[in-house]
């Protein structure tokens, strides 16, 4: 076990794992922010979907140890029920949750492409989101969503 300094959600955290454990796994085990779900532990659904740095990161994948002084954001690090962000409330507004268990990825995902591209394309978009999946097929909702955010970020201008 080794003590790794994490700064997570503007936070600073200390915590004792093995240098191979997973980010997700500190940050549902350890931290107790369980937004980010276990999908496929392979990086090839986006359900934990988290932001390193400004870059999306499937957590399953990254080691604790390979995080070094980069920033871990997280959904809960965005808003909570009673004052969601901005993408938060454009996926309520849209209901582009079904069941729910892929949102917080994609929402992260959406994060990281609307920090970049304030206004992005339909297909800038469906590119930049094309690593996540929705196993209920909402994606025309969570398109719909995005945009929205982005229109709501840029004033309503687009």
């Amino acid at each position: 076990m080794t003590t790794y300094r994490l700064r997570v959600n503007g936070k600073q955290h200390a915590v004792d794992v093995d240098a191979d454990t997973p980010l997700l796994y500190v940050l549902r085990n350890e931290l107790a922010l369980n937004g980010a779900k276990f999908g496929c532990g392979l990086g090839q659904c986006g359900s934990c979907t988290v932001l390193l740095g400004d870059q999306p990161v499937m957590s399953c994948m990254v080691p604790v140890s390979g995080i070094g002084a980069r920033q871990v954001r997280t959904v809960e690090g965005l808003g909570d029920a009673r004052t969601p962000g901005v993408l938060q409330q454009a996926f309520i507004d849209e209901q582009a949750a079904q069941c729910g268990y892929c949102i917080a990825g994609m929402i992260m995902q959406a994060t990281a492409l609307l920090e970049k591209t304030p206004a992005p394309t339909d297909a800038q978009i469906r590119a930049h989101m094309s690593p996540n999946l929705c196993r209920c097929g909402t994606h025309m909702r969570i398109l719909r969503a995005v945009r929205r955010a982005a229109d709501k970020l840029a004033g309503g201008k687009r």
